[in-house]
């Protein structure tokens, strides 16, 4: 029983204290290791980053894109810090030189072997109860993206040849058959 204690009782603290090159989540006081993405993933995220980047950019939106490593302090305290492969933050007041302080808009994951838990079961709840607008997760495996939209309470699967709407803009659509794995 003190084991699991002491495992739930981490901080935001505890992560900075990490030697250098060591990435970790830390989700109600639990430490989660972060393993170097594969190259798949790579391609994935700076394309997403690129997409996302140039429609906010060419539409002088007011919103930020983000890709990973990229600080998210989820709640108020010091017992949850993720980093999402690609954040969306349109708040600015959200934003300090060491993060986000708060919910981002629009959070995107991309699975790897070693975060499917994390993905699919602990990072879906905590973004829903975080106040995350929509959430979408990637996975190349399985040839799937999962999108949830918390805001109009629904959830939808696509593959990796299908063009997706993003929820949280009115005409803002990723053709992933684009990538070239």
């Amino acid at each position: 029983m003190a084991l699991s204690q002491e495992i739930t009782n981490y901080t935001v603290d505890d992560i900075y204290k990490l030697p250098d090159g060591k990435r970790a989540e830390l989700i109600d006081g639990q430490i989660y290791m972060l393993s170097a993405p594969g190259r798949q993933h790579q391609e994935l995220v700076h394309f997403l980053d690129m997409v996302i980047g140039n429609y906010i950019h060419s539409k002088d939106g007011s919103c930020k894109v983000y890709p990973a490593p990229f600080a998210v302090f989820l709640n108020p305290g010091n017992k949850n810090y993720v980093e999402p492969d690609i954040s969306v933050i349109c708040n600015k007041n959200l934003l300090t030189d060491k993060g986000c302080n708060g919910a981002p808009d629009w959070i995107i994951e991309i699975v790897s072997p070693s975060s499917q838990y994390m993905d699919y079961l602990l990072k879906l709840s905590k973004y829903q109860n975080s106040g995350v607008r929509e959430y979408w997760i990637a996975d190349y495996p399985k040839n799937r993206i999962t999108v949830y939209n918390f805001e109009n309470s629904y959830m939808q699967e696509y593959s990796f040849s299908d063009i997706i709407k993003a929820g949280i803009y009115e005409d803002l659509e990723i053709d992933f058959s684009q990538i070239n794995f």
